[in-house]
């Protein structure tokens, strides 16, 4: 194993952690904005470093088809390419084989995509290429391929993906390329059914990775499914590894998964909604295009250090939004990025003060988000 991981203080199930990598360490809980292209969409690097963001989500699928692993490769690596100095974490591609399936053909010896951008390329993507790909990236954090289902779905049919998704795990842990500060997460499947989850833990754990990821949640399921599936799968996760919960997700997805022990999560709902003009806020959200804010004076959230508070008013970006000015999109995601930082810190600190199941009593009391 080539990733150092620290838990250096609990509350509960809830855990302080720091992960060491060759970039960086990163404190958990902790969520990563989605760079899907090597960018995080409206925003300069700079600028989601000043979030207080410390690890981004880059996409293999995505990369690999444009600019191409090899150009980033000769361009000296994700990092140098895109100007970001601190941790990445790469997704497979697993999540391209859900959300394209009409684009792909699977195979036990993998998926082959033909080309979303022109439609008449095809690109072969197996366990080994995915890891070969993140290796040109110079990610991180490696994920190994997977196939992630979305809810409802048969147990059958469950059954058969899960376990093709573990003998691609052991094949994608066979091609990694161990070097210090750099490591590979295996990703827990199973949908909704106890008994995989936990013959896919088991088939992980006996593989051995440096983190364990939990996949094919938040696929169309209520929330407490969602919870009620990681009060078995986390306990059943090694203590002395991170857990991510992948794709994840609302502030309050977050906060009932920190309780549960998860460590790290991803989400494009951050950047997504900021070019849609919704803006999280203390107590939940606002929707900037609704017209009671064209003369309204105050920042999005009174109680927020970002940018975009200290400066701009709801009544200024109602009008860039109005006006379609693309200025209101990088303010808006910039704001909800920082709301998610300021979130992970409370969250942070709140473990720290061994307070956290108070913590979130209170965050689902009095938020609706």
């Amino acid at each position: 194993m080539s990733l150092k991981y620290d838990v250096i203080g609990k509350c509960g199930k809830s855990r302080l952690g720091i992960l060491h990598t060759k970039h960086g360490d990163i404190h958990t809980p902790c969520f990563m904005p989605v760079g899907t292209c090597g960018t995080v969409k409206a925003l300069r690097p700079e600028d989601v470093s000043a979030t207080g963001a410390e690890i981004l989500l880059g996409n293999t699928y995505h990369l690999m088809l444009r600019p191409t692993a090899e150009l980033v490769q000769k361009m000296g690596g994700l990092h140098k390419f895109m100007n970001w100095d601190k941790p990445i974490l790469t997704d497979s591609g697993g999540f391209q084989v859900m959300s394209l399936k009409e684009l792909r053909k699977i195979t036990e010896d993998g998926v082959e995509f033909q080309s979303h951008i022109d439609g008449g390329v095809k690109h072969m993507l197996t366990p080994e290429r995915s890891v070969q790909i993140q290796n040109m990236l110079d990610s991180n954090i490696t994920m190994c391929f997977d196939e992630c289902l979305s809810w409802p779905v048969e147990k059958a049919d469950v059954e058969k993906s899960m376990r093709m998704s573990m003998c691609w795990a052991k094949r994608s842990k066979d091609a990694f390329e161990n070097r210090d500060g750099y490591g590979i997460f295996g990703i827990v499947q199973g949908s909704m059914y106890k008994d995989l989850r936990l013959e896919s833990i088991e088939k992980l754990t006996d593989i051995g990775f440096d983190g364990y990821a939990v996949g094919g949640l938040a696929i169309g399921e209520p929330q407490e499914m969602m919870f009620e599936v990681l009060d078995y799968t986390v306990e059943n996760l090694p203590e002395d590894k991170p857990r991510y919960l992948m794709g994840v997700g609302k502030p309050s997805d977050i906060v009932g998964g920190v309780l549960r022990g998860i460590d790290m999560f991803d989400c494009v709902m951050p950047t997504r909604s900021g070019r849609t003009g919704q803006a999280f806020v203390r107590g939940g959200f606002l929707n900037i295009n609704n017209a009671c804010y064209k003369e309204d004076n105050r920042p999005l959230d009174d109680k927020c250090q970002c940018p975009t508070c200290k400066h701009y008013s709801r009544a200024y970006l109602h009008h860039l939004f109005n006006a379609k000015e693309i200025l209101g999109y990088t303010l808006l995601s910039q704001h909800n990025i920082w709301y998610y930082q300021d979130l992970m810190r409370d969250i942070r600190e709140a473990i720290k003060e061994n307070r956290y199941k108070e913590f979130a009593d209170n965050f689902f009391k009095t938020n609706k988000c």
